[in-house]
């Protein structure tokens, strides 16, 4: 789906994001396996209206294009993407921190106080139980082994992922992927993705089904 177009509003929206180029990732990986999503059928095995955002590594863009893009496109999921020269697996984060951020991202910059969102908790958790997902993805046939990780590493992609966690924590995932065919192909990390977006989307939707029946 292009990045500009508006969503209707009967279809729920998964709201997915890749980082663009930094540092030595002229090529970001995160990108790569995000701008695949839409050819792999998502919207029709899911049922939902898929968009897709590059994100720069910019700390000021994230701190304000995040919470409106939660405003436009009002997201039955948000899973954030994001490339890590350590990872040999698709990584799943189960938490994100507030504090700490002192690497400059591609404007020379970083955020004042070195914190996401000032007087925020120190730390917040996904309320995604990414060892599901993980065991989703590793008992599947797809080709990409996943794995989970409780520290994003305080740059753009920690940083991310605490300012969608600070909007709404019970429908925000984040996921590392390799660098490209270190060992997977964007494809195969697409692939993956995938897989660990349609069991993230199930377990919203029935916490959500859950709650509303406990309203009734």
């Amino acid at each position: 789906m292009g990045s500009n177009e508006e969503v209707p509003a009967c279809k729920e929206t998964v709201l997915v994001t890749g980082f663009g180029p930094f540092g030595v990732h002229k090529i970001n990986a995160s990108m790569e396996a995000v701008k695949l999503l839409p050819s792999l059928d998502l919207e029709r095995d899911l049922g939902i209206q898929l968009v897709t955002k590059e994100i720069p590594v910019d700390y000021g863009y994230v701190k304000t294009q995040i919470p409106q893009l939660w405003e436009l496109y009002k997201p039955k999921l948000v899973v954030h993407v994001g490339v890590s020269g350590m990872a040999q697996e698709l990584t799943l984060e189960t938490q994100a921190f507030n504090n700490g951020y002192g690497s400059l991202d591609i404007k020379g910059c970083v955020p004042e106080g070195g914190v996401c969102v000032e007087g925020s908790p120190d730390r917040l958790e996904s309320a995604i139980d990414m060892r599901k997902i993980c065991q989703n993805v590793n008992d599947s046939t797809c080709d990409v082994v996943s794995c989970i990780s409780t520290d994003p590493g305080r740059y753009l992609c920690d940083f991310v992922f605490y300012s969608s966690l600070h909007v709404d924590r019970s429908r925000v995932a984040f996921v590392h992927v390799p660098v490209l065919d270190k060992p997977y192909s964007a494809l195969q990390l697409a692939q993956g993705l995938k897989l660990a977006i349609a069991g993230m989307l199930a377990q919203v939707r029935e916490n959500d089904c859950y709650l509303k029946k406990a309203e009734m």
